[in-house]
């Protein structure tokens, strides 16, 4: 059974897909991601990002959590439909779900950049994939200044490279799980960048 941990919806069950395609992130997991989103302020009044939304749980805590707008992305019709009665069961006005591949998405337009990444694609999603869908998101203009990027993946898979644009802020482990976390670098860390180049004789 998964439940929304806190917030507005705290408490309120949420339907998983079936089979052993979606692999729904754990409430330990979840409630360790989220202690710390709400710590770094990441999530009231935000725009919330959710790839490969599954259940749409992650969202949906979000969402339930204080978020101002949650966007879930699925590719699979059955997954869809799970999410969007989650949606539903969650009373989540500010949460809309998309139908179409994540690869897909990132190569249309925002309507709005994302303060923060939710992504936790399939364990055997290729990582050279995986680190293409990360460069679609600094080059496409979905990132908001300062946003914060959460990789969801198994402890046994390969660390990411973060593509220019994209900086580490480091990674923890549960159990078989790893998040990832990096911040989109703003205007402000450019400059900086710049003016530490030494100037040329």
């Amino acid at each position: 059974m998964t439940r929304i941990i806190a917030g507005n919806a705290g408490g309120t069950r949420i339907d998983t897909p079936p089979g052993a395609a979606t692999r729904p992130t754990s409430d330990r997991v979840r409630e360790a991601l989220f202690s710390r989103l709400e710590h770094l302020d990441a999530l009231e009044g935000r725009v919330v990002l959710d790839l490969f939304a599954g259940s749409g749980a992650l969202g949906l805590e979000a969402a339930s959590r204080g978020a101002s707008r949650v966007q879930l992305v699925e590719s699979a019709g059955v997954a869809a439909r799970v999410v969007l009665r989650n949606i539903a069961a969650c009373r989540a006005a500010n949460a809309r779900v998309v139908r179409i591949p994540v690869e897909r998405y990132l190569d249309g337009k925002p309507e709005q950049p994302a303060d923060l990444v939710l992504a936790d694609p399939p364990y055997d999603y290729p990582t050279p994939q995986l680190e293409g869908l990360l460069a679609r998101l600094v080059r496409g203009g979905w990132l908001a200044p300062d946003a914060l990027i959460v990789l969801e993946r198994s402890k046994r898979s390969v660390a990411p490279q973060w593509p220019a644009g994209l900086r580490s802020q480091g990674e923890k482990t549960y159990g078989e799980t790893m998040l990832w976390f990096a911040r989109a670098e703003s205007a402000d860390d450019e400059a900086g960048e710049a003016e530490d180049v030494p100037e040329q004789p």
